[in-house]
């Protein structure tokens, strides 16, 4: 990819949802949600404190992430949807 994002932002791949209800039901297109979980992709080199050092990322590309349903900015690159967002929209990484 030819992006980078700059200071504390993060480029994210959004991970589809599941089809099927825990209890089987399948989901239509119209009825499902955005999902607010994915994939880093890339990362910015970080935010600078007020002494002007910089602040290292707590995420790195390949973690997966959760985020607010409404965080970030929808771009499109190379065909692929992706979201950017401040690092500080993302409420935490998955193990």
């Amino acid at each position: 990819m030819a992006f980078t994002p700059l200071h504390d932002r993060v480029t994210v791949r959004r991970v589809e949802s599941e089809e099927k209800t825990a209890g089987g039901l399948i989901i239509p297109e119209s009825a499902k949600e955005k999902p607010s979980e994915g994939e880093v992709v890339a990362v910015g080199s970080g935010a600078r404190d007020e002494d002007g050092n910089r602040v290292a990322m707590d995420v790195k590309p390949g973690d997966r992430v959760l985020f607010g349903k409404w965080s970030g900015t929808e771009i499109t690159l190379d065909g692929e949807e992706l979201l950017i967002m401040k690092e500080n929209d993302i409420l935490g990484v998955m193990s």
